[in-house]
């Protein structure tokens, strides 16, 4: 991954863009701080279809997220109320 300076990137986007899609991601930086990185859009897609799931999938996961400690139906016990007068 090579690191270009924002000036660098600015004025020479074209070899940017072409060392992005031939070599993989390029870090730009400003100020000497990692500001951006450029990826080719193949690796965009492939990040972004990652990151989104479905709650159909979290529904059918086997893995469970939290477990729940539901009560049994149907045992609640009731309170008397009191009648109003």
């Amino acid at each position: 991954m090579n690191i270009w300076p924002v000036q660098d990137a600015k004025s020479r986007f074209s070899e940017l863009l072409d060392t992005c899609i031939s070599e993989g991601p390029q870090v730009v930086t400003r100020r000497g701080t990692e500001a951006a990185v450029l990826i080719p859009i193949a690796e965009w897609k492939r990040l972004n279809n990652n990151a989104r799931v479905s709650l159909k999938t979290l529904l059918l996961a086997d893995d469970r997220r939290v477990d729940l400690q539901l009560p049994i139906r149907g045992k609640a016990q009731r309170r008397e109320v009191a009648p109003v007068i």
